[in-house]
């Protein structure tokens, strides 16, 4: 009977620090995507980049995330504290993204982007981790649908907000005004997120320490971290939408409103997938948004040249990511323990993120070489593989025990 009532007087804690995080990550995404939803066609139109290009910008830009999320979240298993390591990452995203606005180059581009998810990096896996750590497994998915919809909040304002400053106002200023929503996200995070203590590991950690037990000892979520390293080879980020948008005609002041549309479809799916993960499973929801990317990739090549079908294009592709990016995130507590979760996270998503990078340098390399159909043959090809793997999965694992935080 006390643990139930010591249960019920933390769960209202918890969901306080996901709302604060959700806040900071809502004033971060509305700095980042004022930027990103101009930044395709920038790199493209304006400083002269060809896609493959593009797609190896984008993709070893978050090669080099995912790498620091490894980094961070170990450390942060290991010394037990994740607000550090999330302020720190917030910190630099916010005081890098201005200097966009000095770019002359493709590589100063890249400079600034990469020096951006570094601070993504360094941010992200503990972050999760902390929001796992506030919550029960039951309702962690409901937890990541939260943050991940107050976050996808700041994602669809960023782009309007850039959309009516491009009204006015050259790109560059656009970059520049991008430091005041962040600086407040990291206000809030200053003073209103709070650290949530976790078990001391057994022994004295090390980062390949961390890795090599959490093999031995959860073989089920090693096996998941394959799949969606599967799925990663064959997916593609938002930028080749944005640039099919482009083709299908709309004008470049125009693509923020596109990228909104992006980010609005993500929202509004936020909550409603992490509570049907929560009642039906993670894995099942994760294999819905696997269905659905082979959907907006089959619409990639569909013939509909007019404007009102890029935004239909960029609806199902959100749909996609605002699914994906909430259950991968819920289900790693499941088959983790509590002390190796920032480890877990940031295993997770170095995995993802190497295949990620691949996959956009590749279809990038292929649309161009070739021409989009092939490039779509490619990525629809690796994801029903992951589809038939997740099925595969789900049969096998679908009675795993959850660990307790």
């Amino acid at each position: 009977m006390p643990s139930k009532d010591k249960s019920t007087d933390e769960k209202p804690k918890g969901i306080r620090n996901v709302l604060f995080l959700g806040l900071v990550s809502f004033f971060t995404d509305f700095s980042t995507e004022m930027i990103l939803g101009s930044l395709p066609t920038f790199i493209v139109n304006n400083l002269g980049a060809s896609r493959d290009l593009l797609g190896a910008i984008e993709g070893s830009s978050e090669l080099t995330s995912y790498i620091f999320r490894m980094i961070s979240g170990s450390l942060s298993d290991k010394v037990r504290k994740r607000k550090i390591f999330v302020l720190i990452g917030y910190g630099l995203s916010t005081i890098s993204k201005p200097f966009f606005a000095i770019s002359s180059s493709w590589v100063d581009v890249f400079i600034v982007r990469a020096t951006d998810r570094i601070g993504k990096g360094v941010r992200t896996a503990p972050r999760d981790a902390l929001i796992a750590d506030s919550v029960s497994d039951s309702i962690s998915g409901k937890a990541f649908g939260i943050h991940r919809t107050i976050d996808q909040m700041g994602a669809i304002a960023g782009p309007l907000a850039s959309f009516a400053i491009l009204q006015f106002m050259d790109i560059q200023y656009v970059f520049l005004l991008s430091l005041i929503p962040g600086a407040i996200a990291v206000i809030i995070l200053v003073f209103f997120v709070k650290e949530v203590a976790t078990k001391k590991l057994a022994s004295p950690p090390t980062i390949f320490g961390n890795i090599k037990d959490m093999i031995k000892s959860n073989k089920p979520f090693v096996i998941l971290v394959v799949i969606t390293g599967i799925f990663s080879l064959g997916a593609f980020n938002f930028s080749f939408i944005l640039l099919k948008a482009s083709e299908l005609g709309v004008e470049q002041s125009f693509i923020p409103i596109v990228y909104a549309v992006i980010n609005i479809a993500h929202t509004m799916v936020g909550i409603p997938a992490g509570i049907l993960a929560d009642k039906i499973g993670k894995e099942k929801v994760l294999l819905i948004s696997y269905t659905i990317f082979v959907t907006s990739s089959i619409l990639m090549v569909v013939s509909f040249n007019n404007i009102a079908y890029a935004y239909f294009l960029a609806a199902v592709f959100g749909f996609y990511v605002g699914i994906s990016e909430t259950v991968q995130r819920a289900i790693i507590p499941r088959y983790v323990p509590s002390e190796l979760r920032g480890t877990a996270y940031g295993l997770y998503s170095l995995v993802t993120g190497v295949c990620f990078f691949t996959s956009n340098i590749t279809f990038g390399f292929i649309w161009d070489t070739y021409n989009i159909q092939t490039a779509v043959v490619y990525s629809v090809s690796l994801s029903l593989i992951a589809i038939l793997s997740m099925i595969a999965f789900i049969k096998k694992y679908n009675n795993v025990k959850a660990h307790l935080s």
